[in-house]
């Protein structure tokens, strides 16, 4: 039998969190990634621990769990990293990590445009990195991933042969994590110019630089794919369109038609030079998109097929109930444009929300608007975003495929 390993073991001196006694150190074994501030004896020691430092995770009889990330400062205050209490977190663990998530997307996608890292899903707690051929895109929202952000760009560099690694400092996290907003080129130089990338037979226009979040959602291709094949030869409207994610999809997939709804105008320029590069026609229509469906509406306008891809209307619990009502008013104003017997894609990447919830919202608003509906599919993000199943926030995206 393996004797109890403590941190005093390890040949330096990282500092120590222990759990209370009435915490779940069994669920944390089992793969719980997070440690709240309520889980842990934090004394005077364990606070002045600086955030995005290392520390070694005990349970309340001393014996340790892991290596975690600690940030005193955050609602998680400590990020599970390895579950070998004698872990090393440095550029080699890096790379190590890196090197096997490029193995599995590399059996997926026969080319290099995909979501590398995709968190604690991939065991970078806090990261996310996407891919665009010969540049690579680190969202560190973590205060840990902050303070090696050197080592993971050269790891990264080392692991993908990528020329060019950009952060980008706009996700949501950084600020709960006291973390600063500025981008940064860490290797190489950023594009001048939006980089093209081939998905589903479509073409889109990714900015690195000055685009929403890393450039381009790669969770939702999957989804473009099935959508396509309900667009052959139909009319289409892809709502809260951002880069022309459904309505390019669609028109590589043989629709006869295709309109993109988003407030950005950079956005749905993007959508139309993607358009372009395919040798489609794409019609733009800027605005409110609770506006531009009422207008459309009210001029009698029907199409084929409708999808609706919205921010995350319940980003946190808090926001749910609030949430909920906006995707069953999406679904309301939709369903009024879709012709009969034609298909209505709903869309959420709200974690709060789940699919039973999110199911729940859409049908109330399908029969508010009195319409039936048949539920086709339902479905998630790629493989390059897998899931941790002890994380349910690692499963955010729900798409739901309907007949009306």
């Amino acid at each position: 039998m393996t004797a109890p390993v403590s941190a005093s073991d390890r040949p330096d001196s990282l500092p120590v969190l222990r759990l209370k006694p009435k915490a779940n150190a069994r669920a944390i074994r089992r793969g719980a990634p997070w440690v709240f501030e309520n889980e842990l004896v934090m004394d005077r020691r364990s606070r002045k621990i600086e955030p995005g430092s290392f520390a070694v995770l005990e349970d309340n009889d001393r014996q340790a769990i892991g290596v975690v990330a600690v940030n005193p400062n955050s609602k998680i205050v400590a990020r599970m990293l390895d579950r070998n209490p004698l872990a090393v977190i440095d550029r080699d663990w890096l790379f190590d990590k890196l090197t096997k998530a490029v193995s599995m997307r590399d059996r997926l996608y026969d080319a290099p445009f995909y979501r590398l890292i995709h968190a604690e899903g991939d065991g970078l707690p806090g990261v996310v990195i996407d891919r665009f051929g010969d540049t690579a895109v680190i969202q560190p929202n973590a205060a840990w991933a902050d303070r090696v952000i050197d080592d993971m760009a050269s790891a990264l560099m080392a692991a993908t042969g990528v020329a060019n690694v950009l952060k980008n400092a706009s996700g949501r996290g950084r600020a709960l994590e006291g973390l600063d907003d500025q981008n940064a080129v860490l290797i190489g130089s950023a594009p001048e110019a939006p980089l093209p990338v081939q998905m589903n037979g479509a073409t889109y226009m990714a900015d690195l630089t000055g685009g929403q979040k890393t450039g381009l959602f790669f969770d939702q291709r999957e989804n473009h794919g099935f959508a396509a094949r309900l667009a052959y030869e139909a009319s289409v409207l892809d709502v809260f369109s951002h880069v022309g994610g459904f309505a390019l999809a669609a028109l590589a997939g043989g629709a006869k038609s295709a309109m993109a709804v988003d407030g950005s105008a950079p956005a749905l320029e993007l959508a139309a030079q993607g358009a372009a590069q395919m040798g489609k026609v794409l019609d733009t229509r800027q605005g409110d998109a609770f506006d531009v469906m009422t207008d459309l509406a009210a001029k009698g306008r029907k199409f084929d097929v409708v999808i609706c891809d919205p921010p995350a209307f319940a980003p946190n619990k808090p926001a749910l109930d609030k949430g909920l009502r906006a995707y069953e008013r999406v679904a309301r104003l939709a369903t009024a444009l879709v012709k009969e017997d034609g298909y209505l894609v709903l869309c959420s990447c709200s974690h709060a929300a789940d699919v039973t919830a999110f199911t729940g919202a859409c049908l109330r608003g399908i029969g508010r608007a009195g319409r039936r509906a048949q539920l086709l599919h339902t479905g998630y993000a790629g493989p390059d975003h897998p899931l941790l199943p002890q994380l349910a926030e690692s499963g955010y995206l729900k798409a739901l495929f309907f007949r009306l």
